[in-house]
């Protein structure tokens, strides 16, 4: 059983380096901030406007290179 400093060695409160990836490209490219959460195999992204996720949901090759991720990426206006 692993002891609680072990553990909190190994936290992150920014989350994965994927997460990390995914909300610099948006805020470099459109200058917005998005939240980008984990759900399982896919990563939640959820931005302010339709046509912003519109046009993120075209260009999800690049932002999956972009965070060097093989994950599914599911675009959400909230």
């Amino acid at each position: 059983m692993e002891r609680i400093g072990d553990l909190l060695k190994r936290y992150n409160p920014q989350g994965p380096d994927d997460v990390l990836a995914v909300k610099r490209y948006i805020a470099n490219e459109f200058n917005v901030q998005a939240s980008v959460g984990v759900q399982g195999d896919a990563l939640v992204v959820t931005v302010a406007s339709a046509s912003l996720a519109n046009t993120l949901r075209l260009r999800t090759p690049v932002i999956q290179e972009a965070a060097g991720t093989t994950k599914r990426l599911i675009f959400r206006i909230g």
